[in-house]
């Protein structure tokens, strides 16, 4: 059973997902070890469930649009500056996802699981499963600073 709304759970199945898909993560791991980014346990485990679909919603959200998005880390390549460079200004190792909004933000994941908006800035949509829900529902990100501090982690 999913954990998130029947609306979100609807909307990822129109887009191919189905409970327990494995998508094999061979080539996106290569390609980025080849330039330094190491495929983290969490975005492994993400990008065998997602990886690979294109979620087509628009319209009003919650306190944004709803903007579509495409889990593919192919669209991020090229961009592994900046999900080291910001990965390092938050204390984080973000992994590239894909893209928001055809191109005009990335998606990156951290180790334990957080989604973030990767541009010029950095915001972040919360944990799984809650994040997936607030991409497809159109609840805008939390955006961040490089003063940020990680949850548990001392000031």
């Amino acid at each position: 059973m999913s954990s998130w709304s029947p609306e979100v759970d609807e909307v990822l199945k129109a887009s191919g997902w189905t409970p327990g898909r494995k998508v094999d993560t061979t080539r996106w791991r290569s390609m980025f070890e080849a330039v330094g980014l190491a495929m983290h346990d969490a975005a492994e485990a993400f990008l065998q469930e997602f990886g690979g679909l294109t979620v087509n919603v628009s319209g009003p959200g919650i306190s944004c649009a709803r903007t579509p998005f495409e889990l593919n880390p192919e669209l991020a390549w090229g961009e592994d500056d900046r999900f080291t460079e910001w990965g390092e200004a938050i204390g984080r190792h973000l992994y590239p996802l894909g893209e928001l909004d055809h191109g005009r933000f990335f998606l990156g994941i951290d180790e334990a699981g957080v989604i973030y908006l990767v541009e010029t800035w950095v915001a972040c949509f919360g944990p799984m499963p809650h994040a997936l829900e607030n991409l497809v529902l159109g609840v805008a990100p939390r955006r961040i600073d490089e003063r940020y501090e990680p949850a548990g982690q001392p000031p």
